[in-house]
């Protein structure tokens, strides 16, 4: 929603928006182009008196305990007959309408291979528009109109509105579509995996024929999504697959049919981000960007903010203890996460050096307990778990206890930091992982660190 309002207000519309609890950078980006915040849902914001509001999904007809609306300025725009539209909606009227739209789907990885693909575009000369989940630090902003026809858009499978209970994505109807990997998530939406798989094929469905797929071929949910019908043409990578990599994760050669077509050397880490870059190129492919050029452009990309972002280094006698901030939050995002810095460690002669993970589960999937049994496998690559548990109705001590000494929980931030700093010595690695602002423990920890005495 943040992108999308920074795309109307490129466009010369005035914006203003409202949410509850907003925080960098999506809150920093929106004053910067000059895009009024007002803090919560009260009533009296229908005297803005709007063409237009456009209602993101958090909003619904939900009431509190007292009886007493959650969201009531929506439930005055209904009093008052205002207009009201959905997000995915208005972008698909207003801005997507005429565009090649290239849509990049899957459970993880999208806001990072959108902001591959649209540098990939940049670079190649396509000016192209886009929308992303995050902010790109090569472009600084996550959203602009382009001036190309190609149009790079993070594509959610999460629902549209309270009122329109379809996939985000179904709206965006585009020529290129990436699908990246499919598992079990959403839980508070979604009854199983073969609900989510069914949603991504409508998005299929809506691909034409001259349009292309790009498709992850060692996932079998998308395999089983292909199998429900495909009417474009298809470039799947990854084992099995026409597109593949040859060599390290952070330098290795693009493979198409076995013939190769392009080196990509980069400071990222993971075998998702090697298989991000091949979805990324096959997709660029698609409007004219020769697999060469596009692999040498990913060369420079500096990825999204809050993906492995650093955030601060303590300088101490026989190594610095580092910081970071990554939103991973579904168990595999934390596993790959974890397992591509422990792999970046290691082949840079660091094995020695260890890492503590710090996360929150605050997505809703997380928060209602669906894989609290799958966080022993998520952690196995940290040396030491530390778990923030404020909020959650489910028992993490016992979640984690399998890991035994190797994790703690904390019911607030204070006491989380307190536990890391204590068990943090030089040349650690803290990755602090969540979807939200978790608490700003970043610069806590970073605070907490530098007066602690060094040992």
């Amino acid at each position: 929603m943040g992108g999308l309002a920074a795309l109307a207000r490129e466009a010369g519309h005035r914006v203003t928006g409202c949410d509850a609890g907003v925080y960098p950078p999506m809150s920093d980006q929106l004053r910067s182009l000059g895009i009024d915040l007002i803090e919560g849902f009260a009533a009296d914001q229908l005297a803005l008196s709007p063409d237009m509001f456009v209602v993101g999904n958090v909003v619904s007809r939900a009431r509190l305990p007292d009886g007493t609306p959650k969201f009531p300025l929506m439930e005055a725009i209904l009093d008052a007959g205002k207009p009201y539209t959905s997000g995915p909606q208005w972008l698909a009227e207003h801005v997507l309408l005429g565009r090649h739209v290239m849509a990049v789907a899957g459970t993880h990885g999208k806001t990072t291979t959108t902001s591959m693909l649209a540098w990939v575009l940049e670079q190649g000369g396509k000016a192209p528009g886009f929308l992303v989940g995050g902010v790109p630090l090569d472009f600084g902003v996550s959203a602009r109109l382009g001036g190309g026809q190609a149009f790079v858009i993070e594509a959610d499978e999460y629902d549209t509105a309270f009122f329109d209970k379809r996939s985000k994505f179904v709206h965006y109807r585009p020529r290129t579509a990436i699908l990246n990997n499919l598992e079990f998530d959403h839980a508070d939406i979604f009854d199983d995996l073969a609900a989510i798989e069914r949603q991504f094929h409508h998005l299929v469905r809506t691909v034409p024929g001259t349009g292309r797929l790009v498709v992850n071929a060692t996932e079998e949910s998308l395999q089983r999504v292909l199998a429900q019908g495909c009417w474009s043409e298809l470039a799947r990578f990854g084992a099995g697959g026409e597109w593949q990599a040859a060599g390290s994760h952070d330098a290795f050669d693009v493979r198409r049919r076995g013939e190769t077509v392009g080196r990509v050397e980069w400071e990222l880490s993971g075998l998702h981000n090697q298989m991000n870059a091949l979805a990324a190129i096959a997709a660029a492919e698609h409007v004219g960007v020769a697999p060469a050029d596009a692999a040498r452009a990913l060369g420079t990309f500096r990825n999204v903010r809050r993906r492995m972002e650093l955030r601060g280094t303590i300088e101490r006698s026989g190594g610095a203890i580092t910081v970071y901030d990554d939103f991973a939050h579904h168990p595999t995002a934390i596993r790959t996460t974890l397992d591509g810095l422990r792999k970046k460690l290691d082949a840079g002669g660091k094995q020695d050096e260890r890492i503590l993970a710090a996360f929150e589960p605050r997505s809703n999937t997380m928060k209602l307990g669906v894989m609290a049994a799958q966080l022993p496998w998520s952690l196995e690559s940290a040396d030491r778990s530390f778990c923030h548990t404020a909020g959650l109705d489910w028992d993490a001590a016992a979640a984690l206890a399998p890991m035994g000494d190797r994790a703690q929980v904390a019911g607030a931030i204070e006491p989380l930091v307190a536990q890391i700093v204590a068990a943090a010595r030089p040349g650690d690695h803290i990755v602090c992982m969540s979807n939200g602002g978790f608490g700003g423990v970043h610069d806590k920890l970073l605070a907490a660190l530098r007066s602690a005495p060094a040992s």
